[in-house]
């Protein structure tokens, strides 16, 4: 069920501001799926503007070199003309993090996707994993690398973790700055690559299984779509495969699982949601194995299955799972797209009745 809009919309079209770019690496995906969004948008529903955040961080609307000023208490204004909702289509750092979700709570905007705890915690993959574990739910084990401070020796974290190891910066998305690291030299030359990305580094066991992923709509009762699966032709899901390698990767949806199976997964997309303080819209990406790693439940996992990422704004490019698991549930992307606005003003709604 859609949530009702406010009444003052009644009669016009919804204006948004679509923000997308950003300083961080996935600037280029962030605009890629900004064009997705726009797109799915109904002329006769909406008034969309474009405000792109620039790699030197100003804000700019889409087409003019002029920057966006920004008033307390009102919405971004850019040549006199305010919005009434924004959606943030941001990837990375300084965007997906919480930073633009507190800017514009500030500003008293109604704005698509997580909260600032939300939006943080998904950001972080350490602390990601951390709520998972405490509220029971199973992720891939892991140890955590600070620039500065002693690395763990190979010989400790592959007792620990196996061999391979994935190495990946704790704060970034896209697959930015992961690699596999088989050998001890691998693995000093992937903390050097992932340390470029971010200070917080998480090494992790490689989980030998399909990749299965699965989204969720919804504020305080999401709901999950039908689960797809993403099969590599590269050793893993890297950036290149996603973004560069028009062969890299096919998607399946809906994966081919066992009832049980698929209805598990959903369920454990919605606790992770919830946990995570999630609002609006997620992507929950997880492993399954045939019963965990050779053959035990590691790291509390049931029936082989790991939670890996959880993204609070997952991708909208023409190749993302989100929009088209929605759309093999049932709901199309420019139905998704009312949902996730509608949402939006259920959202800041409730949170004004509350007198935040």
């Amino acid at each position: 069920m859609v949530p009702d809009l406010p009444a003052e919309l009644a009669g016009r079209r919804i204006r948004v501001a679509v923000l997308c770019g950003g300083e961080s690496p996935e600037h280029d995906v962030s605009l890629v799926s900004a064009r997705n969004v726009l797109g799915a948008m109904d002329p006769e529903r909406y008034d969309p503007s474009v405000i792109q955040i620039g790699r030197d961080g100003v804000w700019r609307r889409a087409g003019q070199s002029a920057a966006l000023s920004v008033t307390p208490g009102l919405p971004p204004e850019a040549g006199g003309a305010e919005f009434d909702v924004v959606f943030p289509v941001l990837h990375g750092p300084n965007g997906e993090d919480g930073t633009v979700q507190g800017l514009l709570e500030l500003l008293h905007v109604p704005y698509v996707g997580p909260g600032v705890l939300g939006a943080a915690l998904t950001m972080d993959k350490e602390a990601a994993k951390r709520v998972l574990q405490a509220a029971g739910l199973p992720v891939v084990p892991w140890v955590t690398v600070r620039a500065g401070k002693a690395r763990p020796g190979w010989e400790a974290t592959t007792g620990r973790l196996g061999r391979p190891v994935f190495v990946k910066p704790a704060r970034m998305g896209s697959s930015v700055g992961v690699s596999v690291a088989a050998t001890a030299e691998e693995l000093d030359r992937a903390l050097e690559e992932a340390f470029a990305f971010d200070a917080k580094v998480l090494v992790e066991q490689r989980i030998d299984g399909r990749e299965i992923e699965c989204a969720v709509l919804g504020n305080e009762y999401p709901e999950a779509s039908v689960p797809g699966e993403i099969a590599s032709t590269h050793d893993f899901y890297s950036y290149e495969a996603k973004y560069v390698d028009e062969h890299g990767a096919r998607l399946h949806a809906p994966a081919d699982l066992a009832p049980d199976q698929a209805e598990r997964i959903r369920e454990m997309s919605v606790l992770a949601f919830q946990a995570l303080c999630c609002a609006g819209m997620a992507r929950v990406d997880f492993f399954l194995t045939a019963a965990g790693k050779d053959g035990e439940a590691a790291a509390g996992a049931r029936d082989g299955v790991y939670i890996n990422e959880v993204n609070g704004i997952p991708g909208f490019t023409e190749i993302s799972m989100y929009p088209r698991l929605w759309a093999t549930t049932g709901l199309e992307y420019p139905q998704l797209i009312d949902r996730l606005i509608s949402l939006a003003f259920a959202r800041h709604a409730a949170r004004k009745e509350r007198g935040r």
